[in-house]
């Protein structure tokens, strides 16, 4: 229901944000929330007096379509290299392999870091610098599930009765490990909205007008004494949004592995 929250919240963030996200008032420049002394904006003032609220709604429309589309991406590229390299094996499942393995050595943020210093900032930059990454662990999970699956007979059965290799892989095997593929790809989405806030408070990310949490978080940490809300309300924003977003890939593990099931 969180979940549902924030995306319905960045799909209607027009309709629901109280003011505009350029739109300022000197006279709120850091204003307290209210409740906590302030009389105008619901969650408090920036220092430039705009609506830290309504920039809170547009942020999640960043956040959220980072996550969604990085984890999109990874996964098609993942699956379809793994499930290739799998089911054929030979020179094409060792160059990919240890494509990888190198790919692995290195730490995503400074992996994504290292590319944006490159390209340059930018949303689209962002995905691909993640993407080109994190491509590796779906490969590396429908690799393994496609080794274990393509000696079962239902395979056998289907090269008996004539199946081109590209029908048995695409009809056959591969819609027998895609439920491990949701679960990772659930779980690793919080993992993309924590690396995008990272790169936009870095000043790598999304720039400035564009609301983003990770730069809001970055603009407000000046003024933690004196305006903790600044940085603590969008701070919030990505906490629960990750901790909604891993709950909900744990649970979908519950449901989808009948291991657990079993038990």
């Amino acid at each position: 229901m969180i979940v549902l929250i924030y995306i319905l919240a960045a799909i209607f963030a027009p309709a629901i944000a109280p003011h505009g996200i350029d739109e300022s008032q000197l006279s709120q420049r850091l204003a307290a929330p209210a409740g906590f002394g302030g009389d105008g904006y619901i969650l408090g003032g920036d220092p430039v007096g705009r609506d830290l609220l309504s920039r809170i709604i547009y942020g999640a429309r960043v956040s959220i379509a980072i996550g969604v589309l990085t984890t999109l991406f990874s996964a098609v590229v993942g699956v379809l290299l793994g499930a290739v390299a799998a089911y054929y094996r030979g020179p094409l499942d060792a160059v990919v392999s240890r494509i990888a393995d190198f790919l692995l050595a290195f730490p995503m943020l400074i992996f994504a870091i290292g590319v944006m210093t490159i390209l340059g900032p930018g949303f689209w930059i962002i995905i691909l610098a993640l993407t080109f990454k994190s491509w590796v662990e779906f490969f590396r999970l429908v690799r393994g599930e496609m080794l274990a699956e393509k000696t079962k007979e239902y395979v056998e059965a289907a090269r008996a009765l004539g199946q081109p290799g590209w029908a048995i892989l695409l009809r056959e095997t591969l819609p027998n490990v895609m439920n491990p593929v949701i679960v990772v790809g659930t779980l690793r989405m919080g993992t993309f909205i924590i690396a995008e806030a990272s790169l936009s408070f870095l000043g790598l990310g999304i720039q400035p007008p564009t609301p983003a949490w990770g730069s809001m978080v970055a603009e407000g940490r000046d003024y933690m004494l004196d305006a903790w809300w600044v940085a603590t309300f969008p701070g919030l924003a990505i906490l629960i949004l990750v901790l909604s977003i891993n709950l909900l890939g744990e649970g979908l593990r519950d449901i989808l592995d009948p291991r657990l099931k079993a038990q």
